[in-house]
């Protein structure tokens, strides 16, 4: 699955970006309603986004956050690929009861006035698709008072 939108960003800042929102996200838990059409209502969703080093992925931290931080001061990249686990609760606080998780492969394209999200389901029961996934970083993304960096692009 793959969509672009238009962004007002350098890629340098978007990369940036990014890289701060995943790790604000990681391990905080989400309602299912909060990230897409609940597949169990009254559940729990939690990202683990982990950045790519050569063949691995390392969990985005603070510590890797700075990290990449430091390296895109200087270099432009004109892709970053990302793994993202998804953890699945059904219920709430101490009555949760763990599901399968989802696991999937982005890569992430960026061009001089867009940005590319190509989203491969690596494997999983897909509770959340990759279209959802992609509506939720670019939810994400957004978020804030000031102007919106990206607008989805027209097919």
């Amino acid at each position: 699955m793959s969509e672009t939108f238009n962004t007002t960003l350098s890629s340098k800042q978007l990369q940036q970006k990014l890289i701060i929102v995943f790790c604000e996200t990681n391990k905080k838990e989400f309602s299912f309603e909060e990230v897409a059409n609940p597949t169990f209502p009254d559940s729990t969703v939690i990202f683990e986004f982990g950045l790519a080093e050569k063949a691995e992925f390392t969990f985005i931290d603070e510590q890797e956050t700075e990290k990449a931080l430091s390296i895109l001061t200087n270099d432009h990249l004109q892709t970053v690929d990302f793994f993202c686990a998804i953890k699945y609760y059904k219920g709430k606080q101490k009555k949760k009861t763990p599901l399968k998780f989802d696991y999937y492969l982005i890569r992430t394209i960026y061009t001089k006035e867009s940005f590319e999200v190509q989203i491969h389901h690596e494997r999983g029961p897909r509770y959340l698709s990759p279209e959802d996934l992609t509506q939720f970083i670019f939810s994400k993304l957004n978020e804030g008072p000031s102007r919106k960096p990206l607008k989805k692009t027209s097919h």
